[in-house]
Order: C-alpha cells, then structure tokens, then sequence
C-alpha cells in the first residue's frame, strides 16, 4: 500500500493525502475523515523518511563519541544505550559520529543528516562546540564549555564530588591523600573532569591542611597498577587515594594489594565511577557512583527541548551522585604506620 493507492481508494488526489499526513495546508474535515478511515482500513504506515522530509526533520540525533581505537569504557557504552533508548522514546534515530573523524563530522553536519548533536567528552574550548553553533545546529554537551549559555548541557560535578571525597577522609583521620586524574593529554586540553577534579583536590587539601599529591594516569589498568607503586615509593606513609579514572581503577586496586596493604584497615580508595565497575571489583570500591543512564535520559531530554522549543531555551543539568561507601573506605591507620615493602 502506498500513498497513490490511498488517494485512489479515498478519491481523493496524491497531494491530499500528503496534506492529511503532513498536516502542512488544511484539508476539509470531510476529506480528512475519509482519509484517515481509508489508512486505518489498510494499515498503512509512512515510512519515517517520508514522514521526516515532510516535516522538515531528519528524525535523528547526532552522538559525538569519543574515538572507538581505545574502545567505550563501561560507563561511555552505559551513556551511549541511555542515549539511544531514550531518543527512541521521542521516535529518534541515533547517528554516532567517533571524534577524531573529521569526514563523519562534516558529513552529518554539511548534509545535515541530524536535527541536533550531543557532544560527549568536552573540552572547556572545543571546537567541534564551535562549529555546531556557528551552523545553528542544536546541540547538548557532556560537561561544560566556554559557551554555556549558547547550548544545553549535562554535567558530574567533578569539583563537589571530589570535595566530598577528601573530606570524607579528612573526617576519618586521613592527612597524606592522593589523586588519581584522567591522562596528562586530557588535563592539557582542559577536558572538564580532569580540570575541575585537579583544581577541587588541590584547593581542598589546602583548605583543611591536608598533604595531597596529584597525578595523572592513563586510561589503562596496567598504568593504574604503576601510578599506585609509584605513589607508595614516593609517599611510605599515604593512607588514600581518590581517583575518577574509571578504567584505571582495576589496576590501581592491583597496585595497593601488590603493595601488602589492607584495604580498608592499612589503606583508603575512593572512586568517581560507575556502580557496576565499583561493585564489580574484590573489595567492592566505595564511590560516587556516575548515573550514565540518568545522563543519557537528561541530554537527550534536552537536546529534544532545543530541537522543538525556541531558540533561546537550553537546559542546564549538573548531577551530584552521593557517595556510596562499601568495601574500601575506613578510618586512618595509626601514628607511625608504613606501607610495607
């Protein structure tokens, strides 16, 4: 069954029924009734391109997602699902388009192949941001740029998070604490996370007169595994880490057992990760754990909102997860202790 054969059956022109269908120009209600008995009569369906060009949409959304050669971490693929199931629930389509492809970029920009883009990853300047505003694309970011108040976004609040963490251990007795940071290339593009993590830990520190050692990790178990070794031989006497480097936390928990620590006795972990990698790990980790899927919802929430609403509308969502506390958090151990070797 197509339109023609509907017209034909209706009596009606092939223009009409596009009409009824697209709901452009006015139809009599007469017409419109006989119509719509004849689609239902038939069980006719418009194709969703068809119904799409008719209305002046693509019917799908854009996902910038981060370069696939490392592949999607466990929370990255849970935000990518999230993403998809509830574009779904607005009759979307998803278009992932990996950064660092920048033929994909242009391609889905140039044809206009979305009616709007969501942008994991950002950076404080990202110019993938910049291009999507200077063609009036719609677009929503995980995390914030330097141009908030131009587009929607969805953020963690790192700094909060972190905050939280230090002071929770502050509260237990802990004075040497560390943090493990996303890669040192990441900090240097300003990549939200790393950057407000980093200026959060080191004013936090200072402010409760704590000693606090930063580092930057890469997104590897092995590197963990060595960033915790490392930090030990430098630091005997640390007594807790916080990290929200997710796929290096495997590793970094590797590293405190290989050193002989005890976790929660002899040593304290806290992560910003998601609540299947923390429980998924012996001892499970105390953490604030990310809501990808509650992000997911969120953007696209938003991303719809820009599509449908006027020009000026974009939401602002900044997520503060509570800090769930398991296996690996406790008090300091006591004056004069030292990792063993």
């Amino acid at each position: 069954m197509n339109i023609g054969e509907i017209a034909k059956r209706a009596g009606v022109s092939r223009s009409t029924v596009s009409y009824v269908l697209s709901g452009k120009r006015p139809v009599s209600e007469e017409v419109r009734a006989r119509v719509e008995r004849v689609i239902k009569e038939s069980g006719y369906r418009p194709s969703a391109t068809a119904r799409a060009l008719a209305q002046g949409s693509t019917r799908a959304f854009g996902l910038v997602i981060p370069p696939m050669g490392g592949h999607l971490s466990i929370d990255q693929l849970h935000f990518v699902g999230s993403v998809a199931e509830a574009a779904a629930d607005h009759d979307y389509d998803v278009l992932l388009s990996p950064s660092g492809r920048e033929e994909a970029f242009d391609r889905m920009l140039g044809e206009r192949r979305v009616d709007g883009v969501i942008v994991m990853e950002t950076v404080l300047h990202d110019a993938r941001v910049v291009r999507l505003l200077e063609q009036s694309m719609p677009c929503v970011t995980i995390g914030r740029t330097g141009s908030d108040a131009e587009h929607g976004w969805v953020d963690l609040d790192y700094a909060g998070l972190v905050t939280t963490a230090v002071e929770r251990l502050a509260e237990l007795g802990h004075r040497r604490i560390a943090l493990v940071n996303r890669p040192q290339a990441l900090l240097d593009r300003e990549y939200g996370p790393a950057y407000r993590a980093l200026d959060a830990f080191e004013k936090t520190v200072v402010e409760l007169g704590l000693q606090g050692r930063a580092v930057c990790c890469e997104d590897e178990q092995s590197a963990g595994q060595e960033c915790a070794r490392a930090l030990l031989e430098e630091d005997p006497t640390l007594t807790a880490l916080v990290t929200i480097n997710e796929r290096s936390l495997a590793g970094v928990l590797r590293g405190l057992r290989q050193a002989g620590l005890r976790l929660p006795e002899d040593f304290s972990l806290v992560a910003v990760t998601s609540q299947d990698n923390a429980c998924g790990l012996s001892p499970q980790v105390t953490a604030a754990d990310v809501p990808t899927a509650e992000m997911g919802r969120r953007a696209v929430e938003a991303l719809h909102k820009a599509v449908t609403g006027p020009a000026t509308s974009f939401d602002h969502v900044l997520l503060r997860p509570d800090l769930v506390e398991r296996g690996t958090l406790g008090p300091a151990p006591g004056p004069g202790s030292v990792h063993p070797r």
